[in-house]
């Protein structure tokens, strides 16, 4: 079983770079996607179709913002739009798809330009993280994949000194994913398998950031604690090129598949 998450940065803009190309050759059984910045109805399903691919899309209210996505080869056996909050729910933040033994969800954390923003931010993640709570107590075998736009540790930004101060590095921030995942019980899946420095998902387009690799490692694969002998490898696609952001991919055994 390959789960990819990948914040496209405008599902239509990837589609004109060959996006059904590569997802085609990175095969994964499941992708969740962030920030489709498109409508339901603006969203080529048929692409997504030719390449097996059931496609289902949670869009924001506001036009060309937002929104997030699963598609899979696997039929599920439901599919959640949102998380029952107004607020977050008309940004088209969360979508969950439910599987014979396991569900997935796609997150796309707000990002925090200025101090009022911050504040909703910061609201977002805690809800968010009552949501999942709750949510394992039904669903214990959960897989939660998006862009958090938080670096957790120093490791996960090439400036952790010059940065400590800036939105998506802040203490109140990292703070937060530190107790996020103890009190969810979620294991990050990247630095299960790699403590090395060095390894982004995320560059600005400023400064030629990507090709000199100054990243901040914003994207995450979350697995619940009971699903932990399950997990096989994880890794960061950084040859992908649709977006400033790259993928990040989970790969799991013994996943029931249904409805295929």
């Amino acid at each position: 079983m390959k789960v990819i998450s990948y914040n496209v940065n405008g599902i239509r803009a990837a589609l004109t770079k060959d996006f059904i190309g590569w997802l085609k050759v990175a095969d994964p059984d499941i992708i969740c996607i962030q920030e489709s910045k498109a409508g339901n109805d603006q969203i080529d399903v048929a692409a997504f179709e030719s390449a097996g691919y059931r496609s289902y899309w949670h869009s924001a209210q506001r036009k060309g913002y937002s929104g997030v996505g699963i598609a899979s080869k696997i039929k599920p056996k439901h599919v959640e739009f949102g998380c029952g909050i107004e607020d977050y729910d008309h940004e088209g933040r969360i979508i969950r798809a439910d599987f014979e033994g396991f569900s997935v969800i796609s997150v796309y954390v707000p990002s925090a330009s200025n101090i009022d923003r911050l504040g909703f931010k910061l609201s977002f993640c805690d809800d968010f993280l009552d949501y999942i709570k709750a949510l394992e107590k039904t669903i214990p075998h959960l897989i939660i994949a998006g862009d958090f736009n938080i670096c957790h540790e120093a490791i996960d930004i090439h400036n952790p000194e010059g940065l400590k101060n800036v939105s998506g590095f802040l203490p109140i921030e990292r703070e937060w994913m530190t107790r996020f995942m103890n009190d969810c019980q979620l294991i990050d899946t990247f630095r299960h398998f790699n403590n090395q420095p060095d390894n982004y998902t995320w560059w600005s387009y400023r400064q030629n950031s990507r090709a000199r690799n100054k990243g901040w490692r914003l994207d995450y694969a979350f697995a619940t604690y009971p699903m932990k002998q399950q997990l096989l490898r994880a890794a960061i696609l950084k040859e992908a090129f649709h977006s400033d952001h790259c993928p990040v991919l989970l790969e799991l055994s013994d996943l029931k598949k249904t409805g295929s």
